[in-house]
């Protein structure tokens, strides 16, 4: 229920100081725009701030919703950049109460996807079972299972995403990039706490997809000097840290071991694999990935031909997967191999975000799938309800569009810490420092079964390596994809986990 609303217009100041997979490498829409603003003054911030009441977690909430520009400045003074945030504030206003900063991936999603479809306090409903979601008009409901009455919330939209932009004579390129994407973010976060006097505030701090990777180096970002902004919390939902093991690369062994399980998830799913439970039958595959099939990989083409036969019986039952094709594979099918695979015989694909998803090409010859079902299938709900409910029920009015999906490219990938790792991307040291020098700091992983971007098992891997103190890092494991919450029971045990990982501090 919308009380009041008020636009306001604030100037804010910010010294910048010094998201399954690498991005898309188009030419950015930004930075045409960014040059045809070069001359032109720049206008102060926009912000819209209304006021709201509803029922999340079963309790009644009154809420301030702030929707609008932060500016981030050079050294000088000069506006460089403007981030669009959503934040939502409990009334009346508790410095004790914690804050949670959210954000999606790509790179170049905007926060669209965790801001209407898991934890604002509105969002679009489509279909839950796998189905795409049509035409619209697509309805905006109530969420009940928003985190809100546990916590305030800052959706975050970094520079190529959202309605967040660059200014001036200012390069986006600037902003695009592992380190310089999160050094924006932070200072944006250092900034909102300032303004919104919550530095001694419970902090939490999670993203989707990339967005993992980007939690992982804003933690950094924050922690990693001397004048910290502690944590309580990472969120990390559909996780992304180390990208060599995952990569689809040829002898790259490791990223065949990581898939094994999803693949026997989605075969179990679609009924080419027989198991009495999932969670068995995954974790059998954990299991034999890592010893038999892992074993069998790094042997090569030493490897005998009785345990190459026994290999391809076991990962046939596995994956549903004919020996006959994995033979010619030679033991090893890639992902969009396996996408286009399972289901031939039906004349279907199977989703890359989300494997439940099937579709269909424009002929079943081809090796690779034209499209990836599960995105088409939930793209357009999720742009129309962004759109709507921002310019309508938050008032914020812009010309610009919102960007869902943005180009943001080329993206640096480089860390520039110091390491060795620019040929070996992996955030997730990062976070294993975080933990050991913050002992009341928590990590909580939210995973899909049938999730292919950012498989569940290269999650658990990529945490379960040396200097990690795992005793403070919890999984949970969703019957869905990538997006988890598009399914109603998963959404709802999402929100449930989530605010048990927040109560519990």
């Amino acid at each position: 229920m919308r009380l009041s609303h008020r636009t306001v217009s604030i100037a804010l100041a910010l010294a910048l100081s010094a998201f399954a997979a690498p991005g898309a490498a188009q030419e950015s829409e930004d930075k045409p725009a960014a040059e045809k603003e070069a001359g032109k003054p720049i206008p102060p911030p926009q912000v819209s701030v209304t006021r709201h009441k509803g029922v999340f977690g079963g309790k009644t909430v009154s809420y301030t919703a702030t929707a609008g520009e932060t500016y981030l400045k050079a050294e000088d003074g000069t506006p460089r950049a403007s981030i669009f945030s959503t934040s939502y504030v409990k009334e009346p206003r508790d410095p004790s109460r914690p804050v949670t900063f959210l954000f999606n991936g790509g790179p170049g999603s905007g926060s669209v996807w965790l801001h209407m479809g898991a934890f604002g306090p509105k969002r679009v409903a489509i279909p839950s079972d796998g189905t795409d979601d049509g035409a619209p008009p697509y309805p905006i409901v109530d969420n009940p299972d928003s985190l809100l009455d546990v916590t305030d919330i800052v959706f975050i939209d970094p520079v190529g995403t959202g309605f967040s932009h660059a200014l001036g004579k200012t390069d986006p390129k600037d902003f695009w990039g592992v380190t310089k994407d999160a050094e924006s973010v932070a200072q944006f976060i250092r900034l909102w706490l300032n303004d919104n006097g919550r530095w001694n505030s419970p902090k939490y701090l999670g993203g989707e997809s990339y967005g993992t990777t980007r939690s992982a180096a804003v933690v950094n970002q924050l922690t990693g000097a001397y004048n910290d902004v502690a944590l309580n919390g990472v969120i990390l939902i559909s996780t992304v840290l180390d990208f060599g093991a995952g990569a689809d690369t040829p002898g790259n062994e490791m990223v065949h071991v990581l898939n094994l399980p999803s693949m026997a998830a989605t075969a179990l799913y679609h009924g080419k694999a027989q198991a009495s439970s999932t969670e068995e039958f995954v974790e059998e595959a954990r299991q034999w990935a890592i010893g038999p099939y892992a074993t069998a990989l790094l042997k090569g083409n030493d490897l005998p031909a009785e345990e190459r036969a026994a290999v391809r019986r076991e990962l046939s039952r596995f994956t549903g997967l004919s020996e006959q094709y994995l033979e010619l594979a030679d033991l090893r099918v890639e992902p969009s191999r396996f996408y286009k695979e399972l289901l031939r015989d039906r004349g279907l694909t199977v989703g890359r975000l989300d494997a439940r998803y099937t579709g269909r090409d424009y002929d079943n010859a081809g090796e690779r799938p034209d499209n990836d079902p599960s995105f088409y299938g939930i793209d357009a709900g999720y742009t129309a309800a962004i759109n709507a409910y921002v310019r309508g029920d938050l008032d914020y009015h812009t010309d610009r569009s919102y960007v869902t999906i943005g180009r943001v490219g080329p993206w640096d990938w480089r860390l520039g810490d110091g390491r060795d790792s620019d040929a070996y991307l992996n955030v997730a040291p990062y976070i294993g420092r975080a933990l050991r020098e913050n002992n009341q700091l928590r990590v909580f992983v939210g995973q899909g079964y049938y999730d292919f971007a950012t498989p569940f098992f290269a999650a658990e891997y990529s945490l379960n390596r040396t200097g990690m103190p795992d005793d403070r890092i919890h999984f949970e494991y969703y019957d869905s994809g990538h997006m988890m919450y598009v399914r109603d029971e998963d959404r709802a045990k999402l929100s449930a986990d989530i605010r048990e990982f927040i109560q519990s501090r």
